[in-house]
């Protein structure tokens, strides 16, 4: 065994603490399954943990944990290690994420066993998890903050494009095609309401907790988390530790994100077949068949439905991992590598959705084609029997039912004054004052529409607030947001630069 074999061979040793509590080194099948498989699931913490292992080290010098000296060498390797140089290279038989750091930096200098003063390993990984998770979040409003703008921009496009509302996919009420867009809106904005929430959660720094209750050693909780941009401490220190509800939470919000998409997916899926003809997608978000020439299918929106199902499964798993006694790593273990996972796949889908809404075509002449075929406007019909003539909604429910009933296969459009009147006096037994004129009005779609003149409505004015209302929320929630990234990105660059200057 050559000298540099016999030096790696020690300082594995050292960094898995074999010779010590341990006696031998783990087996070939514990390296090749257990440790190859947490180290793929940490891969990405690689940056976050060297800016943890930097604050940490840093305030430890200034506070006289580490000696000064020993420090600055310890720092300068830090930041070494920092730009991932190609000598640095991860293998399970060095271990997970911070022993494999560890293990490269005992290579360099021997102010390595410097590193755990007064801290688990569990600490930097979680708090480099956490930083991670940060930085998703961060990205992952943008993304949905322009789906939400989509939506938005299209909802403004065909506040007036007459189509059916659906309920039971039965035509039910006329509405707009913008009105209808506009719905998925909201549960969107609450969806980033739900993530400004978390952020806040996430922004608060679970460093210095030692193992689960402090050190003797002192850790300079408040300092870490200024350097590193949190905006205060977890309380407590176990707590701080074993946090295991902000991960369930954030992939709770994912989940609730992705299957707020999917419906809209499978109405548009709906709404897109040949039956209905009221959309059609962009033929570069759909999919040719190999057997039926004559078929586009929309392939991104069968996707869309597909992530959805997805986190439901992925929720299962982070909400059963987390369903531990306290204290036990396995309920993070294999969510390092798995919440990350799905926050890039939501991520991708909402991007996608967001090309779907700015690219579908409304088809406005079958939308307001399907309007008029049927009996859609009925229920403005009981209504203005109500207004018009004093009956009362029970009564003209069952005039109106019975017309629908009894003209099946027709349009409402067909309906005359005459046969109106006579209906009313066999089903009510009494005749009604309703003029020609009202009945036209009734049948009015575009009229219809305008009469919705509640908040919430389908009016033009009450679209008008509610797009209004809309972009307020989503210009505050980017500038919210782009506020919060400017100031991680400052503060991790003060962090840097603090640390090259103490180093030397």
């Amino acid at each position: 065994m050559t000298n540099g074999e016999q030096l790696a061979t020690s300082i594995q040793k050292k960094v898995l603490e074999i010779g010590t509590r341990l006696k031998s080194a783990p087996s070939d099948r514990m390296l090749n399954s257990v440790f190859a498989a947490e180290l793929n699931q940490q891969a990405h913490l690689f940056e976050a943990m060297g800016l943890v292992d930097i604050a940490h080290t840093l305030i430890a010098i200034e506070l006289h944990t580490i000696p000064k000296t020993e420090g600055r060498q310890l720092l300068a390797q830090l930041l070494e290690l920092q730009n991932k140089p190609d000598t640095f290279v991860m293998t399970p038989d060095r271990g997970d994420i911070y022993t494999n750091r560890e293990a490269w930096l005992a290579e360099r200098t021997e102010a390595t066993g410097w590193l755990g003063a007064g801290r688990a390993r569990r600490e930097a990984t979680t708090t480099a998890f956490i930083l991670v998770i940060r930085q998703w979040v961060l990205g992952f409003t943008e993304t949905l903050i322009a789906m939400v703008m989509a939506m938005i921009e299209q909802a403004d496009r065909h506040k007036l494009s007459i189509m059916p509302d659906y309920t039971y996919l039965q035509a039910a009420q006329p509405t707009t095609f913008g009105h209808y867009l506009l719905a998925f809106a909201y549960p969107l904005l609450r969806d980033l309401e739900r993530l400004e929430s978390l952020l806040a959660r996430l922004n608060l720094s679970p460093m210095g907790c030692g193992s689960t209750n402090g050190s003797r050693l002192t850790q300079g909780r408040q300092q870490l988390a200024e350097l590193l941009g949190f905006n205060g401490l977890i309380s407590h220190a176990r707590d701080a530790m074993w946090q295991a509800d902000l991960f369930i939470e954030a992939t709770s919000i994912l989940t609730t994100c992705s299957i707020n998409l999917s419906r809209l997916a499978e109405d548009l899926q709906v709404y897109s077949s040949q039956e209905f003809a009221l959309v059609e997608l962009d033929d570069r978000h759909a999919r040719a068949s190999k057997i039926m020439p004559q078929k586009k299918n929309p392939f991104a929106l069968t996707h869309i439905r597909g992530v959805a199902n997805k986190m439901i499964g992925v929720l299962t798993t982070v909400t059963a991992t987390a369903r531990t006694p306290s204290g036990q790593p396995d309920n993070r273990l294999l969510i390092y590598g798995e919440l990350p996972e799905a926050l890039q796949t939501v991520n991708d889908a909402v991007a996608l959705m967001t090309e779907v809404v700015q690219d579908i075509t409304f088809n406005s002449y079958r939308g307001k084609a399907l309007v008029e075929s049927g009996w859609i406007l009925a229920t403005d019909l009981a209504e203005t029997l109500v207004l018009e003539c004093g009956l009362d909604f029970r009564c003209a429910h069952q005039l109106v039912a019975f017309l629908a009933s009894e003209y099946q296969g027709k349009s409402i459009l067909e309906l005359d004054h005459k046969t109106l009147r006579q209906s009313a006096e066999k089903v009510l037994g009494q005749a009604i004052s309703l003029t020609d004129q009202q009945l036209k009005t009734a049948l009015n779609a575009r009229l219809a529409i305008q009469a919705r003149t509640e908040p919430g409505g389908t009016a033009t004015h009450c679209m008008n607030k509610m797009i209004a209302e809309c972009r307020e929320k989503l210009a505050n929630c980017h500038e919210k947001n782009q506020a919060n990234q400017s100031y991680f990105v400052s503060r991790q660059q003060d962090l840097l630069e603090r640390a090259k200057q103490e180093a030397g």
